[in-house]
């Protein structure tokens, strides 16, 4: 990926709402894979027990797959998303989820994630399909 793309979706994300509301930061960025980082926010991102809320971290998740695709140059919009909730965290640290590109076609991309805490626990795995509508490169 080059430097150009690289630098266009941090700044792209960086305005996202609801990447901000729920402190939502891009780790590492390489073509056909991304890994972001989502703080444990007690006030935000937690449930009734103190653990991740599994809204946030399907939003965790759906940005890290709609980001993996923004790395191969496309503008894609999430057609499927399924979330296999493993384990939850009491931890303090950040949890992480990494997205890779599995499929890339015509129209449509195929991706897995994998969430895991600041210990390495996974809580959850996910697969997801988006449509690709265009192209990142024609509007950065």
């Amino acid at each position: 990926m080059n430097e150009s793309r690289s630098k266009a979706i941090r700044e792209i994300w960086k305005g996202n709402a609801m990447m901000q509301t729920v402190g939502i930061k891009i780790e590492n960025l390489t073509e056909g894979c991304v890994t972001l980082a989502m703080p444990i926010l007690d006030d935000i991102n937690t449930n009734h027990w103190l653990g991740i809320h599994g809204g946030a971290l399907a939003t965790l998740i759906d940005s890290a797959c709609g980001i993996a695709c923004a790395t191969l140059g496309f503008i894609a919009q999430t057609l499927n998303l399924n979330i296999n909730y493993i384990s939850n965290t009491r931890g303090i640290g950040p949890v992480t989820a990494t997205a890779s590109v599995v499929h890339c076609g015509q129209t449509v991309i195929v991706l897995t994630v994998t969430v895991q805490d600041e210990l390495g626990t996974r809580m959850c795995e996910g697969s997801s399909v988006y449509f690709i509508s265009g192209q990142l490169d024609a509007i950065s």
